[in-house]
């Protein structure tokens, strides 16, 4: 299956770093199309669709019809980024490759450091969801704050360890709580429906405002349940054949993702009242416990279906984080210790960093935040710093089909432009719908990042990595602070 027309710059397979012996090489090419595609929808199925009923709910059942807007986006960003992974020559970063690539170092940078914070902050929030569950699970209803946060500890370390075994352990680890997570959720998309009540289904907008702030409050969650489609590409180094799979797995992943989202996001509010529905963390539990009222098996059953969703969407984020960081690092543009990497080709210390901060986070928010509101504001947080990546992805697409390089021409080019141009839309839409707090918040991290860039620049430029800027010399720079003494005589017009 080809669905984009915009043809490689370079011929063969992406070039990743240095070159690898055959034995590391297989090792590091790990994901096949199954996998890289078990590894888009573990990615984007965690437990944000087991938490994702109960928020969109607070905006009424518009949140539906956002969540398909929000779908039909993400498969644009599917196909985006499988054209950039087939022409860009050094795809390894993914959307932070297509930006160096078209923009330089800066850009690059700039790319890959909100996409890692936001990787690893988005691991927060998905672990925050699937405290949830493990609580609904052992029937833990009453738990402090510090007690929550052991048991996130142990959802952010046990992925960790598994991706510190080898990618092949993670690869297969993900393919099995794919197939796990994914029949009985889809059982409920399907099944559900006769068990649905109209009358349980809430208001249209029930924000009590306007439309536009039920939009909103859809919006931020919805795409935050889709980040994920660009898992395939973000590790195209662990990816065989990765100008063909990418694209294979990333609009496949994030189609079946989209179609079982609208499914069992519809059901859940038929089966749950409205009134039920926003006032709790764990609405599948509610639900099962609807379609199977006298069996009190049913509600732990999709807890534990939903803490084996977590653990497989933590493990594969975790591989993420790592990838991000790692790439960057062997580029010289992020701290070197994130490159390390043992005999298997783990970088061990980007998996340490990306797992400990999130367990920081969590710290933060458990003392300071409680319930539903710690998911919402890491979500938040979360789909602002990915949109900004995915802006730059579309307008390097866009440069590249309005520049003379482009191989593209008639129909194809039209479509491609439509892809590209939808999705720069789309990501400033996110922006602008997820409200100022956020995207100051965002700005906020932006900030940070660029300090890091200024010592990290400075390193390069003393390696001679990067060209150092040409400076005016003093006299040239300041001619004010030159001794009047030294200065040309002045005349007093014309007189001695």
């Amino acid at each position: 299956m080809t669905i984009m027309s915009t043809e490689s710059e370079a011929a063969g397979s992406t070039p990743t770093g240095p070159p690898m012996s055959g034995r590391n090489k297989e090792k590091a090419h790990a994901l096949g199309l199954t996998s890289a595609t078990g590894l888009v929808i573990g990615s984007i199925v965690g437990t944000g669709v087991f938490t994702m009923p109960a928020v969109l709910a607070g905006a009424g059942t518009m949140g539906i019809a956002v969540l398909a807007v929000i779908a039909v986006g993400a498969m644009l960003l599917a196909v985006l980024f499988g054209q950039l992974t087939k022409r860009v020559p050094n795809s390894d970063g993914g959307l932070y490759a297509y930006s160096r690539h078209e923009f330089g170092d800066f850009a690059g940078y700039l790319v890959g450091w909100c996409y890692w914070v936001q990787s690893w902050a988005g691991n927060a929030a998905i672990v925050s969801s699937w405290v949830f569950y493990v609580d609904a699970l052992f029937g833990w209803g009453h738990n402090t704050g510090m007690e929550n946060w052991f048991i996130a500890m142990v959802g952010l370390w046990v992925p960790a360890i598994i991706n510190l075994v080898g990618v092949r352990q993670m690869a297969w680890f993900q393919n099995v709580t794919v197939v796990l997570k994914f029949l009985p959720l889809l059982f409920v998309g399907v099944i559900g429906w006769f068990f649905v009540t109209s009358a349980n289904f809430g208001p249209f907008n029930a924000t009590g405002g306007s439309l536009y702030s039920g939009i909103g409050i859809a919006a931020g969650v919805a795409l935050f349940s889709f980040i994920g489609v660009e898992a395939a590409a973000i590790t195209a180094k662990r990816v065989k054949d990765p100008r063909r799979n990418v694209m294979r797995a990333s609009v496949v992943g994030t189609a079946l993702s989209a179609l079982l989202y609208v499914l069992v996001t519809a059901v859940v509010m038929g089966l749950v009242s409205h009134h039920t529905l926003v006032g709790t963390g764990s609405p599948f539990v509610n639900a099962f416990d609807t379609m199977f009222p006298h069996n009190a098996w049913a509600g732990k059953f999709i807890a534990a279906i939903a803490v084996i969703s977590g653990i497989g969407a933590l493990n594969g984020w975790t591989l993420i984080v790592t990838e991000t960081s790692r790439a960057i690092a062997q580029d010289d543009l992020f701290p070197r210790p994130f490159a390390w990497s043992d005999r298997k080709g783990t970088a061990w210390f980007g998996i340490l960093v990306g797992t400990a901060l999130p367990s920081l986070l969590m710290l933060w928010s458990y003392n300071t935040k409680a319930g539903l509101t710690v998911f919402t504001y890491l979500v938040d947080l979360t789909v602002v710093t990915v949109a900004i990546p995915y802006f730059m992805s579309a307008i390097a697409q866009l440069t590249f089909l309005v520049s003379r390089r482009r191989r593209v021409n008639g129909w194809a080019l039209a479509r491609d432009l439509m892809v590209a141009g939808i999705s720069v839309l789309f990501s400033m839409w996110v922006t602008f719908a997820s409200g100022y707090q956020v995207v100051y918040q965002a700005l906020v991290v932006i900030l940070v990042g660029l300090i890091l860039y200024a010592f990290l620049n400075a390193r390069r430029e003393r390696l001679g990595e990067t060209a150092e800027p040409t400076d005016l010399p003093p006299e040239q720079a300041a001619p004010e602070l030159v001794e009047p003494a030294l200065a040309a005589p002045q005349t007093n017009g014309g007189q001695a």
